[in-house]
């Protein structure tokens, strides 16, 4: 069995490349071939899809299976840019697959799910709320319309830390809440309180990819959703555990508490605090509530994911990761908050 991985060294693809070896250690024949834009220690192909040919390593025949994790994440994306970045380089993984390859297509649970008007930036993106998430729907279309042979989505929500101990490749996506929290730069949290906010450990994530990948073939296309569904956070829980987790980090070393930042309804905020906010904050401030405002939908959406992947204690998963991210960003865990000050208030 021939294996191409992609994005062998992005946060999922990283998790996937180690299960993959150690699923295969002790059988004769599987190989892996994993393959990143900016190789480490692993030794990767270097392979920069979309902007260079595939390398003559990876061309010579047909794949058994190809797990294709590399992809732009990026939130603040435009079509054009989200187009580039995910939707022709799937193209380009594809032209290596042969009639009976299994692709393993690595998507985000958010191209399904409910999603509220006030999710929603224009139309450019067609209903999704954001570049990456309509990117992903245009290549989950792709995938099971124009591969002739079988074809498994992996749809996961939004990616923290290894269960255990919270270990991750990097910090990105939802870390970004954790120094907001502590610097005093969210000194709000825009949604609802009561609102689902799926997350999934990595290590997870990665079991359900390399069990796909290393198991029988679909006859069909499927779809594994990775989610705790009704056993979701709700918002206000996320962010208790958030700032639970960070005083007791704190508190270790004996450092004052940071408070937990009041609620504001999306509602509320967009009519009457955004326009003041806009009008009254300092430039980093401003930037910073446009990057707190991407996470409204993500971390209080009506109903939760129907999962056929469940994840069981999504709340120890939260506090590995914040535990984590503190052990290694002391500075920045350790810090004083500054409060918000209004500019050209006279």
């Amino acid at each position: 069995m021939r294996i191409l991985l992609t994005g062998a060294t992005g946060v999922v693809g990283a998790e996937v490349a180690s299960l993959l070896a150690a699923g295969t250690a002790d059988r004769s024949g599987p190989q892996i071939v994993p393959t990143a834009r900016r190789p480490t220690g692993n030794s990767p192909v270097r392979w920069d899809i979309g902007a260079e040919p595939a390398p003559d390593a990876l061309t010579a025949r047909p794949w058994d299976v190809i797990v294709h994790t590399a992809a732009s994440t990026r939130w603040t994306m435009t079509r054009a840019e989200a187009t580039d970045a995910n939707i022709r380089t799937l193209r380009e993984v594809l032209a290596l697959a042969g009639p009976d390859t299994h692709v393993v297509h690595v998507s985000t649970a958010y191209v399904g799910g409910v999603r509220a008007p006030e999710d929603l930036r224009g139309a450019e993106f067609e209903g999704y709320r954001n570049g990456y998430e309509w990117s992903k729907a245009v290549c989950e279309d792709i995938v099971t319309t124009e591969h002739r042979g079988p074809v498994t989505i992996v749809r996961p929500p939004l990616v923290m830390g290894r269960r255990e101990d919270g270990r991750i490749a990097r910090f990105s996506g939802p870390y970004s809440l954790f120094p907001a929290f502590v610097s005093g730069l969210a000194a709000v949290v825009v949604g609802d309180p009561a609102g689902y906010a799926e997350i999934s450990p990595v290590d997870e994530v990665a079991e359900v990819i390399a069990a796909t990948a290393l198991g029988p073939a679909p006859s069909a296309p499927r779809t594994e959703v990775i989610a705790a569904g009704q056993d979701s956070l709700r918002l206000d829980t996320l962010v208790d555990i958030t700032c639970d987790t960070l005083n007791a980090f704190r508190a270790e070393h004996g450092v004052e508490p940071i408070a937990k930042p009041p609620t504001v309804s999306t509602e509320s905020w967009n009519r009457f605090f955004l326009p003041l906010a806009e009008q009254w904050l300092s430039p980093v401030q401003q930037q910073a509530v446009k990057l707190l405002a991407m996470f409204q939908s993500y971390t209080s959406m009506s109903e939760p994911f129907p999962p056929t992947c469940r994840v069981a204690d999504p709340g120890g998963v939260m506090a590995a990761s914040v535990r984590h991210w503190a052990q290694s960003k002391p500075r920045q865990a350790l810090g004083r908050p500054t409060p918000w000050t209004l500019i050209n208030a006279e």
